[in-house]
This record gives C-alpha cells, structure tokens and sequence, in this order.
C-alpha cells in the first residue's frame, strides 16, 4: 500500500495524519490524536477531543454548564456534524441535548442532560453529561443575570483498529478492539441580557485519564472556551444584528471564530443568514430559521487550508424551545438569544 501524509489544522487545531492508498482514503487515523510510544508497551494516546461546532451560538450549553436553565425555557437541541465530507471514515458527530429551569428548587436553578457520540478514523466517544446552573440578578432593574455552572460526565472511548496497515507489527496500534471509561468534570460563567452575554467556561478540568486495557491510555487536556456576544436591532425595521465571537484553547494551541448573523423577524416568525471566520482555518456560511418554537439550522464550513472546497464540513441543528415560566407573569422576563 502507498503511504504518505496530508496535514492541515482541524477544527481542534491540530495536525491530522491521514493514510492513502491510490484509490481513496482508507480512514483518519489521527484525527485530534497523537500516539506516541513509551517505554515497554504502553502506548500514550494525548487528545484535544472536543468538537468545534459551526453554529456555536446555539450550542452554548454544549460548551458551558452555566447556560442552563438561564432562559426559563425547555430547550432540546439535536445536532449532527459531518467533517472532511467525501474523505472515507471522516469525522461524524451526533449530538442530543436538554435543559430546563429547576422549579422546585427556585427560579435561580437549572440544569440539563445531554449525550454526545463522536466517530473518526479507528476512535470512537460516548459521552453523558449532567448541568447545573445558578443564575443571579445583577443591579437594581435585574436585567442583567450571572449565572455559575457544573458539569459532570461519563466518558467513554474506544479504538477499534479495523484498517490494513503498512505494519502489521507496529505497537502504535492494537490488535483487537480496546475500550476506557473515565469521569469527567467541567465549571462555566455565564453573563447575559437581553442584549448581550458573555461566557467563561474550562472542560475537562480535572485532566482525566482513561486507561485502555494494559497497554493503552488517552490523557485529556483541560480545554479554555470564551464565547460572547451581542444582540443590534436595527431602527425601524425587522432586522437584527446578532454578531459573536469564540476562543478556545488548550494553552498549546488556540483558535478563533468570529461571526454575525442577520435576522429578519415577523409575526413570530424568524429567519437568519450569517458568516463566519476562524483565521488560518476556515469560512462559514449559515441559514436557518426559527417557527412556532422550531428552529432548523444548516451551516456549511470551508477550509482555507490544505482541503478542496468540496471537502468542507456539513452541519445541521434543529432545537426547540418552550415556555415553562410557572411564576408570575414577567419575572425572569428577557429576550432569548441561544437561538439566534
């Protein structure tokens, strides 16, 4: 088989390593993982694992805990994330997610459940995870809330190295199919009103390490994101400008994405078009619009380096929202803007 290596950042702005043979690509083997061997047979997997979402601005509890429950809204969101498009085994994310003010315990509490599963190459994640949130009232007219997030998970991993290699023998990869489970945790701030927010958040806090079987381990680094944004109605008219911006890092690596949405609203219905830019990685085009509490999204991701156009990244979200305000009529009252 013909070996040679195609480098770019991705989205986890890391190299990846891809094997070729004549026809097409066999499969990513190391997406945002590195293996390096070690001494005797352990062999050390190091992993940037989290997933780079076009849309972001929707998917902010995904990045933060503290978003929680902040609205005094049932959210539920589903998203499905094709990376690489037409390269074989390329990255695929599935993602299912809720949250909910917590009633019971008082207007200030929130929380949510959700469920990721993430396949590229050989790898595979599962991860489950609890949120809650406590959001306070900032000022004398409380339109501005803070609110302080905790995140618990379940991880789980597995490599399962079904490819023909160039070395049968080489260490770097097991035989047979190997698996680790880990707990892992996350804490977030989250600023907001109805005009803009902002967001602080560290996942992975605690650096955890899965162990998988005797001879294979995967360390995860502890991930920085700052998010925020803002929501511009334009004078005299429907429009909104809803511009934003995200920062993430491992303090190795970083990467940035701006963007900026416009949004035409009438009679409780609203669509918006955006654009997006990460510098030295990539451009974003997104559509969507949102119906009765229904919010269908679609965005298309293009890199700037290393991949044809062709070989973007397919995104679609579809999310709805209710109201579940059970106190009086106004308290809590403000604008959504997760959505937009």
């Amino acid at each position: 088989m013909k070996r040679m290596k195609l480098m770019w950042l991705s989205d986890a702005c890391h190299r990846i390593t891809v094997v070729c043979c004549r026809d097409a690509v066999l499969c990513l083997l190391f997406s945002v993982f590195t293996l390096v061997p070690f001494k005797g047979l352990t062999v050390k997997t190091f992993a940037q694992w989290d997933v780079q979402w076009s849309d972001y601005t929707r998917m902010k509890s995904f990045y933060n805990p503290a978003v929680s429950g902040t609205d005094g809204k049932l959210n539920v969101a589903g998203a499905y994330s094709l990376q690489y498009a037409g390269y074989e085994n390329a990255p695929q994310t599935m993602y299912i997610g809720a949250d909910l003010p917590i009633y019971f315990l008082g207007p200030r509490h929130g929380g949510g459940v959700s469920f990721m599963n993430d396949n590229i190459g050989i790898f595979s994640t599962k991860k489950i995870a609890l949120q809650y949130a406590l959001n306070l009232s900032l000022g004398k007219k409380k339109t501005t809330r803070l609110a302080i997030g905790l995140q618990g998970a379940l991880l789980s991993e597995n490599i399962n190295p079904d490819i023909e290699l160039e070395d049968p023998s080489d260490q770097a990869f097991p035989t047979s199919s190997v698996d680790g489970t880990g707990v892992d945790l996350g804490a977030g701030l989250y600023l907001f009103s109805p005009r803009f927010w902002l967001s602080a958040s560290v996942m992975h806090a605690t650096a955890p390490l899965l162990e998988m079987g005797e001879t294979y381990e995967v360390q995860l680094d502890r991930v920085y994101y700052l998010m925020g944004g803002a929501d511009l109605r334009l004078r005299n008219s429907n429009l909104s400008l809803q511009p934003s911006f995200l920062v993430q890092t491992d303090m190795q690596s970083w990467r940035e994405d701006i963007q900026c949405k416009v949004t035409y609203e009438y009679e409780e219905r609203k669509f918006y078009a955006g654009l997006g830019y990460s510098p030295k990685t990539s451009a974003t085009v997104l559509l969507g619009g949102v119906f009765h509490g229904i919010c269908l999204g679609y965005s298309y991701q293009l890199y700037t380096q290393g991949i044809a156009m062709v070989n973007g990244s397919h995104e679609l979200v579809l999310s709805y929202q209710a109201d579940l305000d059970l106190f009086k009529k106004g308290r809590n009252k403000h604008k959504s803007i997760r959505f937009l």
